[in-house]
Parts: C-alpha cells; sequence; structure tokens
C-alpha cells in the first residue's frame, strides 16, 4: 500500500486552515496545521511533510524568513508561500517554490 502524501499547513487563519485541510483529506492527503512558527517547526519535524503552505505574517514572526529552517528539516519539500500582501519574495539559492495570493481559491489549490 502506497504511504500518503503529509501536507503541513502554517498559518494562524485557522477558517483557511480548517478548510485546505478539508479539501486536501478528501484528495487523499494526511493533514496536519500550526498558527505560528514555533508550532510549526516542531510538526515539520514529528511529521516530515512533503509538501509545505507557509504563510508570511505569523504571530511569532516572519514565515518567509523561516523558508531555510523547514529545509534544513526537508530539502526536497514542495514549497508554497502564502500572504495576503506579497512582499518581496525570498531569494533560496537553488530552491524553487510557489506564491498563493490570498484569498485562495479551491481552483488554486489545483496546482497540486
Amino acid at each position: 500500500m502506497a504511504t500518503k502524501k503529509k501536507i503541513l499547513i502554517i498559518d494562524d487563519e485557522q477558517d483557511l486552515c480548517l478548510l485546505m485541510k478539508s479539501y486536501f483529506v478528501k484528495k487523499d492527503y494526511d493533514v496536519y496545521s500550526a498558527s505560528n512558527l514555533k508550532e510549526g517547526l516542531t510538526q515539520m519535524q514529528q511529521v516530515q511533510p512533503d509538501i509545505l503552505f507557509l504563510d508570511n505574517n505569523l504571530p511569532d514572526g516572519i514565515g518567509w524568513t523561516s523558508v531555510e529552517r523547514f529545509l534544513a528539516v526537508n530539502p526536497a519539500l514542495r514549497l508554497f508561500l502564502m500572504s495576503g500582501y506579497p512582499p518581496t519574495f525570498p531569494n533560496i539559492p537553488g530552491f524553487s517554490y510557489e506564491v498563493l495570493i490570498k484569498p485562495i481559491s479551491f481552483s488554486d489549490l489545483e496546482i497540486l
């Protein structure tokens, strides 16, 4: 039996996390969420997700400036950066990512 892909969503907007989780569970993913960077990094280490949705403005810091901490746990991570107001995009040498501008629609999530 094939192992389900795992998704981690780090966003302090709980409604968005619940909607995304519901959507991806129906698509047969295991989905985890965290509402801040500290909790997100702990989840990252415990769960070892394949895909990360990372918000920029979080209660305990700027998500996009913490990308390298998440990549250190899983260098093969598929990364989606989210923001309602996209700042300057991070420069991550040798790594690609996609940006989702909030509000996010289900059609945006079909990119997976």
